[in-house]
């Protein structure tokens, strides 16, 4: 899932209504081939997947954990003669799902990281400001809502998700104002939000909506995006075969912090010196094949504005059997989703 993907181009005699971004980058690291396996953690609309069964004679487990995307691609699947399969699960459950389908390894994943634009254009979903709808914001049907967490957690836990989810830094006062505004009438809407929000932070020519941000760290929080990113990158780690290959797309500063730190920790190869001895470390398990993040360039971008904050980050797995890590280390300090539902009103 992620943030650009709008449409008309048909691919295999059908309508594509989004296309993933960076798509021939995503091919190239990659590099399908016939016979093979991947898993698409975050089939959206189907366009990576797409992509993938266009490559090669190849298989693809396509992964999402919203119903509608996985009932949108029954089409897809229709006409892949059996070599798409679509899961409704979460992307950090990958290597399970695998494992459920009859596969101790795969060949390579693509993670798309992000909420679609399908999802941002159903209004009732309740991701975007552009429409009146009611506060949900969750990528799947369980969990609390974006109106739960706003109801339930306190000014200093708003302030600070806002803050650093959504690095907006009038957080503080749209915190207090959310607080004293649910204290007179519950905040059900999105159009209820937005409007607390721009009584705080002015709207300025040129600039993003007053929203945004505040609406991104929402999102982000209640879909645990963040939490889902770093276990997704473990269990590709012990599902993917020795030579396999990861490709990450972020559109967040967060997002690509976490994957460039996870495949940093694990390509590092601890070397001594003359000077020094050899130091012990944990074995690589894999090789990064992106010195720098990939971009899309301006061709991609006219077209498509929401690509101007794609990076795209892949590695190679190595034959080092899968260490595991602590993704306390990959995350940023916040409150469990329980921890603030359970803030005072």
């Amino acid at each position: 899932m992620m943030t650009g993907r709008d449409s008309g181009d048909a691919v295999d005699g059908g309508l594509v209504r989004h296309i993933p971004v960076l798509v021939q980058p995503v091919l190239q690291y990659l590099s399908p081939r016939d016979g093979e396996i991947y898993i698409d953690g975050t089939f959206g609309a189907g366009g990576y997947s797409r992509a993938i069964l266009a490559a090669a004679d190849c298989k693809v487990i396509g992964i999402d954990r919203d119903p509608t995307a996985i009932a949108g691609g029954a089409d897809l699947v229709a006409r892949s003669a059996g070599r798409l399969t679509l899961v409704e699960d979460r992307f950090s459950e990958l290597d399970a799902v695998a494992r459920a389908q009859g596969h101790d390894g795969v060949d390579g994943i693509v993670l798309d990281i992000g909420v679609s634009s399908m999802q941002f254009d159903q209004a009732e979903r309740g991701f975007s400001f552009r429409f009146d709808a009611p506060l949900d914001m969750r990528m799947g049907g369980d969990g609390p809502s974006a109106a739960d967490l706003i109801a339930n957690a306190t000014a200093r836990d708003l302030s600070f998700i806002i803050a650093t989810l959504g690095e907006e830094r009038f957080a503080r006062p749209i915190a207090r104002a959310i607080v004293k505004a649910r204290a007179e009438e519950p905040i059900r809407t999105t159009r209820e939000l937005v409007a607390i929000i721009e009584r705080v932070v002015r709207a300025k020519p040129g600039a993003i909506h007053p929203a945004t941000r505040t609406f991104q760290a929402l999102r982000i929080f209640i879909n645990e995006e963040l939490t889902e990113l770093a276990l997704a990158l473990s269990a590709a780690e012990r599902i993917l075969k020795p030579g396999g290959r990861l490709v990450v797309v972020s559109f967040h500063s967060l997002e690509d912090r976490i994957v460039k730190t996870f495949l940093a920790d694990h390509s590092r190869v601890v070397a001594g010196s003359r000077h020094a001895p050899v130091m012990q470390g944990p074995v690589p398990t894999f090789t990064a094949l992106t010195k720098k993040p990939v971009i899309a360039d301006d061709a991609e971008t006219a077209g498509n504005p929401r690509a101007r904050s794609a990076k795209l980050r892949a590695a190679q797995r190595n034959d080092a059997p899968a260490r595991g890590s602590d993704i306390s280390e990959l995350l940023p300090r916040l409150p469990s989703v329980d921890e603030a539902m359970r803030g005072d009103k």
